[in-house]
């Protein structure tokens, strides 16, 4: 394959006449020497600061300005409210597989906990929409005075999550909103991370990484949901804007657990690919595994952190950076949302979370950021080894 690892070794090999072969080293040695400058400009060239963006950039689903979190903060009025409703809360997950996931029902189960709401379960559909409408028809059975979700499939759910407000239970979205699904009426609010801001730290990040007329692959999730099109679509735009230069291929998938393999053809059909993004951690975790199996050494970079993800950049291999989602916050807004519903409030329609930039340099500070405690041994290890890159 023709990526920067190994390419000098390659250009080298079965040269047949003494002239040829300094033809070929020459050649092979430019190709390593382009290859190095990328790197050493890679990440370094960026002050960590000037990363993100320092405000929300992107939109609702449905073209909405971003709400502040501060539009769903509790008086001490209401909160006596919510506290003698002894209100009860069910949430359907996508999967709890995911640090993602956990910190997200962690952030709702402890605001909720805090105003004496009950959490009367957490499902986990796994990805698979006929589990979802289950968990979602079982839960609304259990009577509870809402649902926190978030969605699979928002076209194929959309009907199921109609039955919810149908039967006099509040709704709030986690990152997307069902297919046809009307605010305020059908849902109270949606919550998620600027995925916008998001992708644009990866694609800044991987710009840096590359050199002129690079060409880039995406490896995209083929699904209709609103946060991870956001970020493919800001990756696509930023480097159209400051990149033109650049080359960009794609390649979807629709089933997670498959990525690894889809990853490594693409990679095997394309050796002009010069570096990756991957829509979130979990595929650009999968895809590395791809990478290392073909020998191939080329920057990453993807959205959402997670302790896997945070020692990759720690190290200071291939992952080079992420835009986090901060989804512990996420969760306490989304709580708080769903409790101002409870008490007869109308939240806005899209809540935003601001972006939030990881690299070598900040790994540490914003594993503490997003997870809200120090980082774990194998995490620090990794930092300490990589020193003084890692901070």
């Amino acid at each position: 394959m023709k990526h920067c690892h190994g390419s000098a070794s390659r250009a080298a090999r079965g040269v047949s006449s003494s002239v040829a072969a300094v033809v070929t080293v020459s050649a092979a040695l430019a190709a390593a020497l382009a290859c190095a400058s990328a790197g050493a400009q890679c990440v370094s060239s960026l002050q960590a600061g000037s990363i993100g963006p320092k405000s929300i950039v992107g939109q609702g689903p449905n073209g909405e300005k971003a709400a502040s979190v501060d539009a769903v903060q509790l008086t001490a009025a209401e909160a006596a409210k919510v506290k003698a409703g002894k209100f009860k809360v069910g949430i359907s997950m996508q999967t709890m597989n995911l640090d993602w996931s956990q910190l997200q029902v962690q952030g709702i189960t402890d605001t909720l906990k805090k105003y004496d709401v009950d959490v009367i379960g957490t499902a986990s559909a796994e990805y698979q929409v006929d589990k979802q409408i289950a968990d979602i028809e079982n839960t609304i059975q259990r009577h509870p005075d809402g649902i926190i979700s978030i969605p699979v499939d928002g076209t194929a759910t959309a009907a199921t999550y109609k039955k919810v407000s149908a039967a006099g239970i509040k709704l709030v979205f986690m990152d997307n909103v069902p297919t046809g699904l009307k605010h305020p009426e059908q849902y109270a609010s949606m919550i998620s991370a600027d995925s916008e801001g998001n992708g644009q730290i990866a694609a800044k990040v991987l710009a840096s990484c590359v050199p002129q007329g690079a060409t880039i692959g995406l490896v995209n999730f083929g699904v209709d949901y609103f946060s991870t099109k956001e970020r493919t679509k800001a990756v696509n735009e930023w480097m159209k804007k400051n990149r033109p230069d650049i080359k960009i291929k794609q390649v979807d998938f629709t089933d997670p657990s498959k990525v690894g393999q889809i990853a490594g053809d693409f990679l095997t059909g394309n050796p002009d690919v010069k570096g990756l993004f991957a829509v979130w951690d979990q595929p650009a975790l999968d895809t590395l595994t791809s990478m290392r199996a073909q020998g191939v050494n080329i920057p990453v970079t993807t959205v959402d952190l997670g302790l896997q993800s945070a020692i990759e950049i720690a190290k200071g291999g291939p992952l080079k950076a992420t835009g986090s989602q901060r989804p512990y916050d996420q969760g306490v807004a989304e709580a708080m949302a769903m409790m101002k519903a409870l008490i007869g409030q109308t939240p806005p329609a899209w809540i935003g979370v601001q972006s939030l930039p990881v690299v070598q340099s900040t790994v540490l500070e914003a594993y503490k950021t997003v997870f809200k405690k120090d980082p774990p041994p194998q995490l620090a290890d990794a930092c300490k080894k990589a020193k003084p890159a890692c901070g």
